[in-house]
């Protein structure tokens, strides 16, 4: 039914002298008349998918990759020679992986030998997380892997080598809560050289600035509760609300946002450079390899105080916009003029100590959360699919995110306070010390979590739509999934 030089006519002899296998194309021959389910000599994606589904693979988005990356004469859909074509050169790259994963060229793959891979790749798991790895793969219990094992479960698998197993987790979402505190992903080489860190980066700082926008009134209610505190028309979260749509109507809810998404391309990119930077001199190379879990915190935690020092004038600019009452501010340069003209140039750096001491504990409890979450998940849930899926990417992220922030919150509220404090008429100008005794004088501990309650309530909303335009921007902008 379709060209097969090795079934009409071709001695076993020619078509292995070619490279082609007869048994192999046998199979595929037949493979393909499963899938061909309109019998047209042809298979589109939807064949593709439910044949599949049916066989139990049900990858995201497979079957498109596969119509892409066979689709010589780009109609949209497979031929038998398209076919057969992307198997075979498919075969010769997991051939290729197999044999840079076989340390010891055995022709099999054990556990450390996985373990190690993944190592190498900034996925750290225990000797038995890898072997549950290696038992989704080992047909035949011997608690190996050979080649064939190995070619079988990879054949129809996105999942083309163990690096993009640990790719998951290492660029797996950018969820932006408001704070962009967190430790940076790793990056290869080849992805830099690709452009693909600024486009991964891009789709970041677009959904965070969705998302930043959607949540503003959140964001503004949070920075009155944390300056003003039990006063009498801000105390709570409803009567914060009526009092700022009260004062200058419902656009009032937005006030700040727009230098709250003007600092994430800076932030992310000195960010960025700076991790990158830090991680030569700690390794001594560019070509040294991914970082340990404490070389991370440490190389991230400075990268962050790095970004924040440049962008923090960008910081204070935005609590005082946020703060601002109707026909205070003209415009940012505005405001920018008045603090210099007032307080001069240090009023930009006020509350900078309790910024950078609140970047450990939340770059330390984020990662530290992280990475537990992630080898829980490893440990229960490898016997199958090494893909932990879209809810467990997002779960981590954001439980991991909220925790940091809820460690560093009293220091961020103290932030927020001196930042403000020439904004509130008659205020003295108190250090971060004194700051931190009269507000537990004053309004007890729980006075240090003024402002949480709605900090809280823009998580949800903040990661839905981080992650929904995230994605979006990564088809967008040509970003691998």
């Amino acid at each position: 039914t379709w060209p097969n030089a090795c079934r009409s006519g071709w001695t076993r002899a020619r078509c292995q002298d070619s490279g082609v296998d007869p048994e192999r194309e046998r199979l595929w021959a037949e493979l393909f008349e499963q899938l061909d389910l309109n019998k047209n000599g042809l298979i589109d994606v939807n064949e593709l998918r439910i044949g599949l589904a049916a066989r139990g693979l049900s990858w995201s988005s497979v079957e498109e990759q596969i119509v892409r990356a066979g689709d010589v004469n780009h109609d949209g859909q497979l031929d038998f020679e398209e076919f057969t074509e992307y198997l075979r050169s498919h075969e010769k790259r997991l051939k290729l992986m197999f044999r840079s994963l076989d340390r010891n060229n055995d022709g099999q793959l054990d556990v450390g030998e996985i373990q190690q891979s993944l190592h190498n790749l900034g996925v750290d798991v225990t000797l038995e997380q890898a072997a549950k790895i290696l038992q989704s793969m080992d047909k035949d219990h011997s608690m190996t892997i050979d080649w064939f094992e190995w070619r079988d479960h990879f054949l129809f698998n996105p999942l083309h080598n163990m690096e993009e197993i640990a790719q998951y987790w290492k660029h797996s979402v950018m969820l932006d809560i408001g704070e962009l505190l967190t430790v940076p992903d790793e990056f290869s080489e080849k992805e830099k050289q690709s452009g693909f860190v600024w486009r991964q980066l891009m789709a970041g700082a677009v959904a965070g600035s969705v998302s930043r926008t959607g949540t503003a009134p959140l964001d503004r209610l949070k920075v009155f509760l944390q300056v003003h505190g039990q006063s009498s028309d801000k105390g709570n979260v409803w009567r914060g609300l009526h009092a700022m749509v009260k004062e200058g109507g419902l656009t009032a809810l937005w006030r700040g946002n727009g230098i709250n998404v003007l600092k994430i391309a800076p932030e992310t990119a000195i960010k960025f450079l700076a991790y990158e930077q830090i991680k030569c001199l700690m390794r001594g190379s560019k070509e040294a390899g991914t970082l340990k879990v404490q070389e991370r915190f440490v190389a991230g935690s400075l990268a962050g105080a790095t970004a924040q020092t440049v962008i923090y004038p960008m910081e204070v600019l935005k609590t005082r916009l946020t703060l601002r009452k109707t026909g205070q501010y003209s415009s940012v340069a505005d405001c920018a003029k008045q603090i210099l003209q007032k307080e001069g140039i240090l009023a930009f750096y006020k509350g900078y100590l309790p910024n950078m001491l609140g970047i450990v504990p939340y770059a330390g409890i984020d990662l530290a959360v992280y990475e537990t979450l992630k080898n829980a998940w490893l440990q229960r849930h490898t016997e199958g699919s090494p893909h932990p899926g879209v809810l467990v990417l997002v779960g981590c992220g954001t439980v991991s995110s909220t925790c940091g922030q809820l460690a560093s919150y009293p220091l961020a509220l103290i932030r927020t306070r001196m930042q403000a404090q020439a904004s509130v008429k008659g205020a003295p100008q108190l250090s971060m010390l004194t700051l931190f005794r009269s507000i537990v004088a004053q309004e007890g501990v729980v006075g240090l979590y003024r402002g949480i309650a709605p900090n809280f309530l823009k998580v949800i909303p903040a990661v839905s739509i981080s992650y929904v335009v995230y994605e979006h921007m990564r088809k967008v902008l040509g970003v691998g999934t």
